[in-house]
Protein backbone atom coordinates (compact mmCIF):
# COMPACT_ATOMS: atom_id res chain seq x y z
CA UNK A 1 0.00 0.00 0.00
CA UNK A 2 1.36 3.33 -1.11
CA UNK A 3 1.81 5.52 1.50
CA UNK A 4 0.75 9.47 0.84
CA UNK A 5 1.46 12.28 3.18
CA UNK A 6 0.93 15.27 0.61
CA UNK A 7 -2.72 15.80 0.83
CA UNK A 8 -4.88 15.41 -2.03
CA UNK A 9 -7.39 18.19 -1.81
CA UNK A 10 -6.11 21.80 -3.41
CA UNK A 11 -7.15 23.15 -0.43
CA UNK A 12 -5.12 20.86 1.89
CA UNK A 13 -2.01 21.32 -0.85
CA UNK A 14 -2.32 25.09 -0.63
CA UNK A 15 -2.17 25.41 3.08
CA UNK A 16 0.54 23.09 3.45
CA UNK A 17 2.91 24.96 1.18
CA UNK A 18 1.89 27.87 2.93
CA UNK A 19 2.74 26.27 6.51
CA UNK A 20 5.65 25.03 5.46
CA UNK A 21 6.70 28.58 4.09
CA UNK A 22 5.69 30.26 7.36
CA UNK A 23 7.86 27.49 9.07
CA UNK A 24 10.72 28.54 6.81
CA UNK A 25 10.35 32.25 7.62
CA UNK A 26 9.54 31.86 11.43
CA UNK A 27 12.61 29.35 10.99
CA UNK A 28 14.57 31.97 9.54
CA UNK A 29 13.55 34.85 12.24
CA UNK A 30 14.25 33.08 15.27
CA UNK A 31 17.87 32.53 14.05
CA UNK A 32 18.44 36.29 13.42
CA UNK A 33 16.64 36.56 16.85
CA UNK A 34 19.01 33.95 18.48
CA UNK A 35 21.99 35.50 16.60
CA UNK A 36 21.28 39.37 18.03
CA UNK A 37 20.16 38.10 21.27
CA UNK A 38 23.53 35.97 21.52
CA UNK A 39 25.58 39.24 20.69
CA UNK A 40 23.46 41.19 23.02
CA UNK A 41 24.15 38.66 25.97
CA UNK A 42 27.96 38.50 25.28
CA UNK A 43 27.96 42.32 24.93
CA UNK A 44 26.41 42.47 28.50
CA UNK A 45 28.40 40.14 30.25
CA UNK A 46 31.70 41.38 28.94
CA UNK A 47 30.57 44.92 30.03
CA UNK A 48 30.05 43.77 33.71
CA UNK A 49 32.88 41.47 34.07
CA UNK A 50 35.06 44.64 32.66
CA UNK A 51 33.39 46.42 35.35
CA UNK A 52 33.17 43.87 38.21
CA UNK A 53 37.11 43.32 37.35
CA UNK A 54 37.90 47.03 38.02
CA UNK A 55 35.91 46.59 41.42
CA UNK A 56 38.20 43.64 42.13
CA UNK A 57 41.51 45.79 41.57
CA UNK A 58 40.55 48.28 43.53
CA UNK A 59 39.42 46.06 46.55
CA UNK A 60 43.03 44.39 46.43
CA UNK A 61 45.08 47.54 45.90
CA UNK A 62 42.69 49.61 49.19
CA UNK A 63 42.73 45.98 51.46
CA UNK A 64 45.30 45.65 53.84
CA UNK A 65 48.24 42.43 53.06
CA UNK A 66 47.19 40.53 55.56
CA UNK A 67 43.36 40.46 54.30
CA UNK A 68 43.42 40.95 50.90
CA UNK A 69 43.24 37.39 49.54
CA UNK A 70 40.16 37.06 51.82
CA UNK A 71 38.92 39.90 50.60
CA UNK A 72 38.78 39.47 47.02
CA UNK A 73 37.56 35.32 47.69
CA UNK A 74 34.67 36.92 48.87
CA UNK A 75 33.38 39.09 46.53
CA UNK A 76 29.91 38.28 44.14
CA UNK A 77 31.48 37.70 40.88
CA UNK A 78 29.35 36.96 37.62
CA UNK A 79 29.27 33.61 36.35
CA UNK A 80 32.49 32.49 34.20
CA UNK A 81 34.88 35.13 36.22
CA UNK A 82 37.06 34.05 39.06
CA UNK A 83 39.84 36.38 41.20
CA UNK A 84 42.34 34.87 43.73
CA UNK A 85 45.52 36.43 44.93
CA UNK A 86 48.89 35.10 44.30
CA UNK A 87 52.37 35.17 44.73
CA UNK A 88 52.81 34.39 41.16
CA UNK A 89 50.55 35.27 37.92
CA UNK A 90 48.76 33.09 36.32
CA UNK A 91 49.61 34.13 33.09
CA UNK A 92 53.11 32.83 31.55
CA UNK A 93 55.67 33.56 29.00
CA UNK A 94 55.07 32.14 26.06
CA UNK A 95 50.71 31.91 25.89
CA UNK A 96 49.09 32.98 23.27
CA UNK A 97 47.42 36.35 23.33
CA UNK A 98 43.83 36.63 23.42
CA UNK A 99 42.35 36.91 20.02
CA UNK A 100 41.27 40.94 18.47
CA UNK A 101 37.46 39.39 19.21
CA UNK A 102 37.77 39.26 22.82
CA UNK A 103 40.20 42.35 23.31
CA UNK A 104 37.44 44.23 21.22
CA UNK A 105 34.56 42.88 23.71
CA UNK A 106 36.70 42.69 26.82
CA UNK A 107 38.01 46.13 26.11
CA UNK A 108 41.61 44.88 26.94
CA UNK A 109 43.59 47.56 26.03
CA UNK A 110 42.28 50.06 28.63
CA UNK A 111 43.40 47.68 31.37
CA UNK A 112 47.04 47.04 29.70
CA UNK A 113 47.19 51.11 29.11
CA UNK A 114 46.36 51.22 33.05
CA UNK A 115 50.15 49.89 33.85
CA UNK A 116 51.75 52.10 31.38
CA UNK A 117 54.40 54.92 32.52
CA UNK A 118 52.94 56.92 35.65
CA UNK A 119 51.91 60.10 35.04
CA UNK A 120 53.70 63.11 35.88
CA UNK A 121 54.40 64.43 38.85
CA UNK A 122 52.82 67.88 39.85
CA UNK A 123 55.96 70.35 40.81
CA UNK A 124 55.46 71.32 45.14
CA UNK A 125 54.64 74.66 45.12
CA UNK A 126 56.30 76.30 47.81
CA UNK A 127 53.97 77.08 51.14
CA UNK A 128 52.11 80.69 50.16
CA UNK A 129 52.18 83.43 52.51
CA UNK A 130 49.91 83.25 55.29
CA UNK A 131 46.34 83.62 54.37
CA UNK A 132 44.73 87.59 54.09
CA UNK A 133 41.24 86.28 53.91
CA UNK A 134 39.29 83.40 54.08
CA UNK A 135 39.49 83.18 50.42
CA UNK A 136 43.09 82.12 50.50
CA UNK A 137 42.79 78.41 51.65
CA UNK A 138 40.54 77.26 49.19
CA UNK A 139 42.30 78.44 46.08
CA UNK A 140 45.11 77.14 47.58
CA UNK A 141 43.77 73.86 48.06
CA UNK A 142 42.20 73.60 44.40
CA UNK A 143 45.57 75.58 42.63
CA UNK A 144 47.98 72.83 44.62
CA UNK A 145 46.74 70.50 47.07
CA UNK A 146 44.22 68.73 45.24
CA UNK A 147 46.14 67.81 42.28
CA UNK A 148 49.04 66.24 44.40
CA UNK A 149 46.37 64.18 46.31
CA UNK A 150 44.50 62.97 42.85
CA UNK A 151 48.46 62.00 41.48
CA UNK A 152 48.99 60.05 44.19
CA UNK A 153 45.94 58.31 44.43
CA UNK A 154 46.16 57.71 40.71
CA UNK A 155 49.75 55.96 41.22
CA UNK A 156 48.73 53.85 43.90
CA UNK A 157 46.04 52.33 42.20
CA UNK A 158 48.00 51.61 38.83
CA UNK A 159 49.37 48.07 38.27
CA UNK A 160 52.98 47.87 38.19
CA UNK A 161 52.40 45.11 35.63
CA UNK A 162 49.94 43.54 33.84
CA UNK A 163 49.66 40.47 31.36
CA UNK A 164 47.05 39.31 29.76
CA UNK A 165 46.95 36.03 27.85
CA UNK A 166 43.48 34.09 25.72
CA UNK A 167 41.27 32.23 27.56
CA UNK A 168 38.78 30.74 24.48
CA UNK A 169 37.45 32.74 22.01
CA UNK A 170 35.03 34.35 24.72
CA UNK A 171 37.68 34.76 27.27
CA UNK A 172 41.03 36.39 28.87
CA UNK A 173 43.15 35.68 31.79
CA UNK A 174 44.69 38.94 32.99
CA UNK A 175 47.29 38.80 35.82
CA UNK A 176 47.96 42.24 37.64
CA UNK A 177 50.88 43.31 40.25
CA UNK A 178 50.01 45.20 43.10
CA UNK A 179 52.66 48.10 43.98
CA UNK A 180 53.85 46.00 46.95
CA UNK A 181 54.18 42.85 44.50
CA UNK A 182 51.29 40.52 45.09
CA UNK A 183 49.60 39.22 41.62
CA UNK A 184 45.97 39.68 41.27
CA UNK A 185 45.14 36.61 39.44
CA UNK A 186 41.61 37.55 36.97
CA UNK A 187 40.27 34.26 34.70
CA UNK A 188 37.03 35.42 32.91
CA UNK A 189 34.96 33.14 30.13
CA UNK A 190 31.78 34.11 28.76
CA UNK A 191 28.94 31.13 29.83
CA UNK A 192 27.01 29.92 26.88
CA UNK A 193 24.67 32.53 25.28
CA UNK A 194 20.76 31.64 26.25
CA UNK A 195 18.69 33.08 23.24
CA UNK A 196 15.62 31.25 24.29
CA UNK A 197 16.13 31.80 28.38
CA UNK A 198 12.97 34.04 28.48
CA UNK A 199 9.75 31.90 28.59
CA UNK A 200 7.32 35.21 27.42
CA UNK A 201 9.56 35.40 24.49
CA UNK A 202 8.73 31.33 23.28
CA UNK A 203 5.24 31.42 24.68
CA UNK A 204 4.50 34.76 22.68
CA UNK A 205 5.95 33.06 19.74
CA UNK A 206 4.08 29.81 20.19
CA UNK A 207 0.59 32.05 20.14
CA UNK A 208 1.74 33.88 17.62
CA UNK A 209 2.59 30.84 14.97
CA UNK A 210 -0.67 28.80 16.25
CA UNK A 211 -2.94 32.05 14.91
CA UNK A 212 -0.81 32.20 11.92
CA UNK A 213 -1.65 28.66 11.12
CA UNK A 214 -5.42 28.81 11.88
CA UNK A 215 -5.88 32.49 9.33
CA UNK A 216 -4.36 29.91 7.10
CA UNK A 217 -6.65 27.51 7.21
CA UNK A 218 -9.65 29.87 7.65
CA UNK A 219 -8.31 31.86 4.31
CA UNK A 220 -7.56 28.57 2.01
CA UNK A 221 -10.98 26.92 3.44
CA UNK A 222 -12.53 30.11 1.98
CA UNK A 223 -10.71 30.37 -0.92
CA UNK A 224 -11.21 27.18 -1.80
CA UNK A 225 -15.08 27.05 -1.45
CA UNK A 226 -15.86 27.90 -4.48
CA UNK A 227 -14.50 25.34 -5.84
CA UNK A 228 -16.04 22.86 -3.98
CA UNK A 229 -19.15 24.67 -4.98
CA UNK A 230 -18.47 24.06 -8.27
CA UNK A 231 -18.10 20.64 -7.93
CA UNK A 232 -21.24 19.57 -5.73
CA UNK A 233 -22.76 21.08 -7.96
CA UNK A 234 -21.13 19.28 -10.70
CA UNK A 235 -22.56 16.17 -9.12
CA UNK A 236 -25.88 17.16 -8.80
CA UNK A 237 -25.86 17.97 -12.63
CA UNK A 238 -24.82 14.65 -13.37
CA UNK A 239 -27.25 13.25 -10.92
CA UNK A 240 -30.37 15.93 -12.07
CA UNK A 241 -30.14 18.00 -14.97
CA UNK A 242 -32.97 20.00 -13.05
CA UNK A 243 -30.71 20.89 -10.26
CA UNK A 244 -30.73 24.42 -9.48
CA UNK A 245 -27.99 26.92 -10.89
CA UNK A 246 -25.20 28.60 -8.65
CA UNK A 247 -25.40 32.10 -7.62
CA UNK A 248 -22.77 34.11 -9.80
CA UNK A 249 -21.51 35.94 -6.76
CA UNK A 250 -18.03 36.75 -5.07
CA UNK A 251 -14.94 37.57 -6.89
CA UNK A 252 -14.53 38.36 -10.65
CA UNK A 253 -13.20 34.98 -11.68
CA UNK A 254 -15.92 33.00 -9.55
CA UNK A 255 -18.48 34.61 -10.75
CA UNK A 256 -17.38 33.91 -14.44
CA UNK A 257 -17.21 30.15 -13.71
CA UNK A 258 -20.11 30.19 -12.15
CA UNK A 259 -21.73 31.71 -14.73
CA UNK A 260 -20.16 29.29 -17.67
CA UNK A 261 -21.12 26.31 -15.74
CA UNK A 262 -24.77 27.48 -14.90
CA UNK A 263 -24.50 28.18 -19.57
CA UNK A 264 -23.56 24.64 -19.58
CA UNK A 265 -26.10 23.27 -17.35
CA UNK A 266 -28.80 25.36 -19.73
CA UNK A 267 -27.03 23.98 -22.71
CA UNK A 268 -27.80 20.42 -21.54
CA UNK A 269 -30.78 20.41 -20.54
CA UNK A 270 -31.92 22.04 -23.83
CA UNK A 271 -30.52 19.28 -25.31
CA UNK A 272 -31.92 16.47 -23.16
CA UNK A 273 -35.44 17.93 -23.65
CA UNK A 274 -35.17 18.48 -27.61
CA UNK A 275 -33.97 14.47 -27.72
CA UNK A 276 -37.04 13.53 -25.44
CA UNK A 277 -38.97 15.78 -27.34
CA UNK A 278 -37.96 14.34 -30.66
CA UNK A 279 -38.69 10.97 -29.38
CA UNK A 280 -42.14 11.42 -28.10
CA UNK A 281 -43.05 12.63 -31.29
CA UNK A 282 -41.05 9.54 -33.18
CA UNK A 283 -42.99 7.42 -30.60
CA UNK A 284 -46.12 8.94 -31.71
CA UNK A 285 -45.76 8.73 -35.18
CA UNK A 286 -44.73 5.38 -35.08
CA UNK A 287 -48.34 4.46 -33.20
CA UNK A 288 -49.96 5.24 -35.79
CA UNK A 289 -48.68 2.92 -38.13
CA UNK A 290 -48.36 0.34 -35.92
CA UNK A 291 -52.33 0.94 -35.47
CA UNK A 292 -53.47 0.60 -38.76
CA UNK A 293 -51.07 -2.69 -39.23
CA UNK A 294 -52.60 -4.18 -36.76
CA UNK A 295 -56.21 -3.24 -37.69
CA UNK A 296 -55.39 -4.61 -41.03
CA UNK A 297 -54.19 -7.99 -39.94
CA UNK A 298 -57.29 -8.76 -38.14
CA UNK A 299 -58.64 -9.16 -41.60
CA UNK A 300 -56.46 -11.58 -42.59
CA UNK A 301 -57.89 -15.26 -43.21
CA UNK A 302 -54.59 -16.93 -42.26
CA UNK A 303 -54.73 -17.36 -38.97
CA UNK A 304 -51.15 -18.33 -37.97
CA UNK A 305 -49.57 -15.18 -40.42
CA UNK A 306 -51.87 -13.22 -38.14
CA UNK A 307 -50.69 -14.37 -35.13
CA UNK A 308 -47.15 -14.09 -36.05
CA UNK A 309 -48.03 -10.11 -37.54
CA UNK A 310 -49.70 -9.50 -34.37
CA UNK A 311 -47.06 -10.67 -32.37
CA UNK A 312 -44.73 -8.91 -34.16
CA UNK A 313 -46.33 -5.27 -33.94
CA UNK A 314 -46.64 -6.03 -30.40
CA UNK A 315 -42.97 -6.85 -29.64
CA UNK A 316 -42.21 -2.93 -32.06
CA UNK A 317 -44.59 -1.48 -29.99
CA UNK A 318 -43.09 -3.05 -26.50
CA UNK A 319 -39.42 -1.59 -28.16
CA UNK A 320 -41.02 1.95 -29.02
CA UNK A 321 -42.33 2.17 -25.30
CA UNK A 322 -38.94 1.22 -23.68
CA UNK A 323 -37.14 3.23 -25.63
CA UNK A 324 -39.52 6.46 -25.03
CA UNK A 325 -39.26 5.34 -21.34
CA UNK A 326 -35.26 5.03 -21.60
CA UNK A 327 -34.65 8.55 -23.42
CA UNK A 328 -37.04 10.95 -21.07
CA UNK A 329 -36.19 8.60 -17.86
CA UNK A 330 -39.32 10.19 -16.33
CA UNK A 331 -38.31 9.34 -12.78
CA UNK A 332 -35.59 12.25 -13.03
CA UNK A 333 -38.45 14.38 -12.52
CA UNK A 334 -39.68 12.96 -9.08
CA UNK A 335 -38.81 14.62 -5.98
CA UNK A 336 -37.13 13.00 -3.59
CA UNK A 337 -37.87 11.76 -0.47
CA UNK A 338 -36.72 9.66 2.60
CA UNK A 339 -37.26 5.69 1.95
CA UNK A 340 -36.81 2.36 4.01
CA UNK A 341 -34.81 0.13 1.26
CA UNK A 342 -35.68 -3.03 3.50
CA UNK A 343 -39.58 -2.41 3.07
CA UNK A 344 -39.15 -1.80 -0.86
CA UNK A 345 -37.16 -4.88 -1.22
CA UNK A 346 -38.91 -6.81 0.51
CA UNK A 347 -42.11 -5.57 -1.78
CA UNK A 348 -40.22 -6.36 -4.99
CA UNK A 349 -39.51 -9.83 -3.32
CA UNK A 350 -42.70 -10.64 -2.63
CA UNK A 351 -44.61 -9.15 -6.09
CA UNK A 352 -41.80 -11.40 -8.01
CA UNK A 353 -42.68 -14.07 -5.95
CA UNK A 354 -46.76 -13.63 -6.77
CA UNK A 355 -45.74 -13.14 -10.69
CA UNK A 356 -43.31 -16.39 -10.56
CA UNK A 357 -45.51 -18.71 -7.96
CA UNK A 358 -43.43 -21.73 -9.47
CA UNK A 359 -40.31 -20.78 -8.24
CA UNK A 360 -41.32 -18.83 -5.10
CA UNK A 361 -38.73 -21.30 -3.16
CA UNK A 362 -35.82 -19.19 -4.84
CA UNK A 363 -36.96 -15.67 -4.32
CA UNK A 364 -36.36 -14.24 -0.63
CA UNK A 365 -34.73 -11.37 1.13
CA UNK A 366 -32.09 -11.32 3.21
CA UNK A 367 -31.54 -8.15 5.53
CA UNK A 368 -32.02 -5.37 7.65
CA UNK A 369 -35.85 -4.60 8.69
CA UNK A 370 -35.51 -1.53 8.36
CA UNK A 371 -33.32 0.57 6.30
CA UNK A 372 -34.00 4.50 5.89
CA UNK A 373 -32.24 6.56 2.86
CA UNK A 374 -33.28 9.82 0.34
CA UNK A 375 -34.10 8.59 -2.85
CA UNK A 376 -36.94 9.01 -5.69
CA UNK A 377 -39.33 5.99 -4.77
CA UNK A 378 -40.74 5.07 -7.69
CA UNK A 379 -37.48 5.20 -10.08
CA UNK A 380 -35.62 2.91 -7.12
CA UNK A 381 -38.00 0.77 -7.57
CA UNK A 382 -38.22 0.56 -10.97
CA UNK A 383 -34.55 -0.14 -10.94
CA UNK A 384 -34.62 -3.00 -8.33
CA UNK A 385 -37.77 -4.56 -10.70
CA UNK A 386 -35.29 -4.76 -13.51
CA UNK A 387 -32.61 -6.27 -11.60
CA UNK A 388 -34.68 -9.07 -10.25
CA UNK A 389 -36.76 -9.27 -13.24
CA UNK A 390 -33.39 -9.77 -15.30
CA UNK A 391 -32.19 -12.40 -12.68
CA UNK A 392 -35.98 -14.83 -12.76
CA UNK A 393 -35.90 -14.76 -16.58
CA UNK A 394 -32.15 -15.17 -16.92
CA UNK A 395 -31.05 -17.42 -13.83
CA UNK A 396 -34.01 -18.81 -12.55
CA UNK A 397 -34.26 -17.27 -8.99
CA UNK A 398 -33.85 -13.76 -7.06
CA UNK A 399 -31.53 -13.68 -3.64
CA UNK A 400 -31.55 -10.31 -2.24
CA UNK A 401 -29.49 -9.50 0.41
CA UNK A 402 -28.81 -5.64 2.07
CA UNK A 403 -26.19 -4.90 4.46
CA UNK A 404 -25.68 -2.32 6.71
CA UNK A 405 -24.08 0.89 5.77
CA UNK A 406 -20.22 1.22 5.42
CA UNK A 407 -18.22 3.97 4.41
CA UNK A 408 -21.19 6.02 3.59
CA UNK A 409 -22.73 3.29 0.91
CA UNK A 410 -25.18 0.97 1.23
CA UNK A 411 -24.92 -2.23 -0.61
CA UNK A 412 -27.15 -4.43 -1.96
CA UNK A 413 -26.74 -8.05 -3.78
CA UNK A 414 -28.88 -9.84 -6.24
CA UNK A 415 -27.83 -13.56 -6.98
CA UNK A 416 -29.07 -15.83 -9.48
CA UNK A 417 -28.63 -19.40 -10.47
CA UNK A 418 -28.00 -18.78 -13.65
CA UNK A 419 -24.45 -19.75 -16.46
CA UNK A 420 -23.74 -16.40 -15.77
CA UNK A 421 -21.38 -14.05 -18.28
CA UNK A 422 -18.33 -13.71 -19.81
CA UNK A 423 -16.05 -11.64 -18.43
CA UNK A 424 -15.22 -9.44 -21.34
CA UNK A 425 -18.84 -8.89 -21.27
CA UNK A 426 -19.88 -7.86 -17.80
CA UNK A 427 -19.95 -4.18 -19.52
CA UNK A 428 -21.24 -4.13 -22.56
CA UNK A 429 -24.48 -5.75 -21.04
CA UNK A 430 -25.39 -2.49 -19.27
CA UNK A 431 -25.91 -1.40 -23.11
CA UNK A 432 -28.78 -0.56 -24.74
CA UNK A 433 -30.37 -3.22 -26.86
CA UNK A 434 -27.33 -5.59 -25.98
CA UNK A 435 -28.31 -9.06 -25.36
CA UNK A 436 -26.13 -12.05 -25.46
CA UNK A 437 -27.31 -14.97 -27.30
CA UNK A 438 -25.12 -17.60 -25.70
CA UNK A 439 -25.98 -16.70 -22.34
CA UNK A 440 -29.30 -15.28 -22.13
CA UNK A 441 -32.44 -17.37 -24.05
CA UNK A 442 -34.21 -14.92 -26.61
CA UNK A 443 -38.01 -16.40 -26.26
CA UNK A 444 -37.98 -14.96 -22.98
CA UNK A 445 -38.46 -11.60 -24.61
CA UNK A 446 -37.58 -8.09 -22.94
CA UNK A 447 -35.67 -5.75 -25.40
CA UNK A 448 -32.57 -5.45 -23.93
CA UNK A 449 -33.19 -1.90 -21.83
CA UNK A 450 -33.64 -3.24 -18.37
CA UNK A 451 -30.12 -3.12 -16.92
CA UNK A 452 -29.21 0.19 -18.92
CA UNK A 453 -32.34 1.77 -17.20
CA UNK A 454 -31.28 0.30 -13.76
CA UNK A 455 -27.99 1.52 -14.16
CA UNK A 456 -29.24 5.09 -15.31
CA UNK A 457 -31.79 5.62 -12.40
CA UNK A 458 -29.23 4.30 -9.98
CA UNK A 459 -25.88 6.20 -10.81
CA UNK A 460 -28.72 9.68 -10.94
CA UNK A 461 -28.90 8.58 -7.20
CA UNK A 462 -25.45 8.83 -6.55
CA UNK A 463 -24.70 4.80 -6.68
CA UNK A 464 -23.89 2.54 -9.04
CA UNK A 465 -24.95 -1.07 -10.00
CA UNK A 466 -21.95 -3.96 -11.25
CA UNK A 467 -22.31 -7.80 -12.20
CA UNK A 468 -20.21 -10.60 -10.69
CA UNK A 469 -19.86 -14.11 -11.95
CA UNK A 470 -20.47 -16.27 -9.13
CA UNK A 471 -18.00 -19.42 -8.05
CA UNK A 472 -19.55 -22.42 -9.67
CA UNK A 473 -22.78 -21.11 -10.97
CA UNK A 474 -24.69 -18.01 -11.38
CA UNK A 475 -24.32 -14.29 -11.27
CA UNK A 476 -24.08 -11.40 -8.80
CA UNK A 477 -26.00 -8.09 -9.02
CA UNK A 478 -24.07 -5.67 -6.83
CA UNK A 479 -26.03 -2.36 -5.95
CA UNK A 480 -24.48 0.82 -3.83
CA UNK A 481 -26.19 3.90 -2.79
CA UNK A 482 -25.32 6.41 -0.65
CA UNK A 483 -26.34 6.06 2.76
Amino acid sequence: MKLRLAPQSLGGRTALVLILALMAVQTAGLGIHALDRVDLQRYAQAREMVSRSFGVWRTAVLSPPFARGRMVAELDLPDGMTAEISDQPVVRPGMPPPPLSAMRLFRLEQMVVAAGPPPPRYREEPPPPPPRHREEPRERMLMGEAPSRLARALERLRPREVLVAANGPFGFLASLQTPDGDWLNLRAELPPPRPWHSETFLAAFLVMTVAAIALILWAVARLTKPARVLAEAAERLGRDVNAPPLDEKGPSEIATAAHAFNTMAGRIRRFVADRTQMLAAIGHDLRTPITRLRLRAEFLDDDEQRRKMLSDLDEMEAMIAATLAFARDEAAHEPAAAVDLAALCRTVADEATDSHPDIAERIDYQGPERLVLRARPVALKRALVNLVRNALNYGGAARLSLSQPQGGMVRLTIEDDGPGIPENEMENVFQPFRRLETSRNRETGGTGLGLPIARNILRAHGGDVVLRNRAGVGLTAVVTLPA
